[in-house]
């Protein structure tokens, strides 16, 4: 059964996944089209019965500003650095029951430094507390990768879990190799969950 939608830009760019009541509500308010369905299954209410969408597409584009593709949150940032301590190099699952994965700016905003991809890292708590707010070069540690600021397709995506329908959509827009780094991404956080 599907639990989420995947939702299309009128020009079929995957946006975002929705909840099912909210796909279905644009769906019925005419503001998007069901693609796909999830096979055979209907929806039911008093009054209507349509298919239970799996994918839909939005009938007016709508242009997603790229700053707010570009936001760091903690969930996309350990994504990115493959929920990993870039000082110690510990794993998320290897760290002791006190300890939890954090952000660390490289340079503090105490300092100047700003919330921005190319400045902050993820760092397990006893290396954040360590580090403190001081500069790398100040006292001797830095990051096992430098920082980069990822594409938006793998910020949006790394998360989720995809049906073979959904990831049909993801193939045909970004290709077969964002596809598969974000199948990669989805196993290590699963991975991550269970032995957590």
């Amino acid at each position: 059964m599907i639990v989420g939608c995947l939702a299309l830009n009128a020009s079929f760019e995957p946006l975002t996944m929705v909840p099912l009541k909210r796909a279905l509500r644009l769906v019925i308010d005419g503001k998007a089209e069901i693609v796909e369905a999830d096979g055979g299954r209907l929806v039911h209410s008093e009054r209507l019965t349509v298919p239970r969408p799996a994918v839909i597409r939005l009938t007016k584009f709508i242009h997603v500003p790229r700053k707010f593709r570009r936001q760091v949150t903690n969930t996309f940032l350990f994504a990115r650095d493959r929920y990993k301590c870039q000082y110690c190099g510990r794993q998320g699952n290897e760290l002791k029951p006190r300890e939890a994965l954090t952000r660390d700016h490289l340079i503090p905003l105490s300092r100047g430094g700003a919330n921005a991809w190319n400045n902050v890292v993820t760092a397990c708590s006893s290396c954040n507390t360590r580090k403190s707010n001081r500069l790398p070069s100040e006292i001797g540690m830095f990051p096992l990768h430098a920082p980069i600021e990822p594409h938006f397709v793998h910020l949006s995506w790394a998360v989720r879990r995809l049906t073979p329908i959904q990831a049909r959509y993801i193939r045909f827009f970004y290709g077969e190799a964002t596809l598969h780094q974000l199948e990669e991404l989805e196993a290590r956080s699963h991975k991550v969950i269970v032995a957590g």
